[in-house]
């Protein structure tokens, strides 16, 4: 029994001994460790970057030009050449097409372009001029954004003439087409003389001599091209859409001057 105890007895005594020491003794603060929380970034496979809105071209803002109130950029100007009061069918190219109609109402023109992105004009059968200065008023009743309206000059065929564009966010531009190729010797840049959005009225002034062209919206000058490519041909009148919705213009109260050398 006592040889049990020994072996028994004496190491329970002695770990009781260390109890009571480590209960005299101040408890150790514990280590605290912060561990740091990351979380997984995701890495997924390269997919092809899906734009749900085109960017559209910036039009170029030119330095606000000063007009010395007492220039004349229709200068030298003749006799009336032609006044249409647009109550003649048989003056006018008209009809329709899938795509829209150009019809004569009372004393206008009035072009419908129907399809989105579709084109839309009519042609004066005469006279044919070369050297001229020519007003007309444009009134877009169903117009948004960047759709376009305006005047045709010196047309020799579809595929070849001057045209002259209002949009209806206002701002004008000049296209060149020959041949059937299109090209823009004066882009897309803004207006205060265009009123943007529908309905509205503008009216488009062009002064032609030789390859110069000078180009005005509600009498106030915007920009002068020249061009010796088309130096004479027919009026005509057109209509774009550059969206999904329906566009239509009227166009009124004709008239053309000479001018003289």
């Amino acid at each position: 029994m006592s040889g049990l105890y020994y072996r028994i007895g004496l190491p329970f005594l002695v770990i009781l001994f260390q109890l009571s020491l480590n209960a005299c003794t101040p408890a150790a603060t514990p280590e605290i460790y912060l561990e740091a929380t990351i979380t997984p970034t995701l890495t997924s496979t390269p997919t092809a970057t899906i734009v749900w809105f085109p960017p559209t071209s910036t039009p170029t803002l030119f330095p606000t030009q000063i007009i010395t109130p007492t220039q004349d950029y229709r200068p030298n100007l003749g006799e009336v050449l032609l006044s249409d009061d647009f109550s003649s069918p048989d003056s006018w190219l008209l009809g329709k097409t899938s795509s829209g109609s150009a019809a004569l109402g009372k004393n206008e023109l009035t072009i419908v372009v129907s399809e989105p992105g579709a084109y839309q004009y009519s042609i004066r059968q005469t006279p044919v001029l070369s050297d001229f200065y020519v007003e007309i008023t444009a009134s877009p009743t169903l117009c948004r954004g960047q759709d376009e309206y305006g005047l045709l000059i010196r047309m020799t065929s579809p595929g070849d003439f001057y045209r002259f564009s209002l949009s209806c966010n206002g701002q004008v531009r000049m296209d060149r087409v020959v041949g059937g190729i299109a090209s823009s010797p004066q882009s897309w840049t803004p207006s205060g003389a265009v009123p943007p959005g529908a309905p509205s009225s503008s009216r488009l002034a062009i002064w032609a001599l030789g390859k110069e062209m000078r180009f005005l919206v509600n009498n106030e000058y915007q920009f002068t091209v020249s061009d010796p490519l088309l130096l004479g041909g027919n009026l005509g009148v057109f209509a774009r859409s550059a969206g999904k919705m329906d566009v239509t213009v009227s166009f009124t109260d004709l008239i053309v001057y000479d001018i003289r050398q």
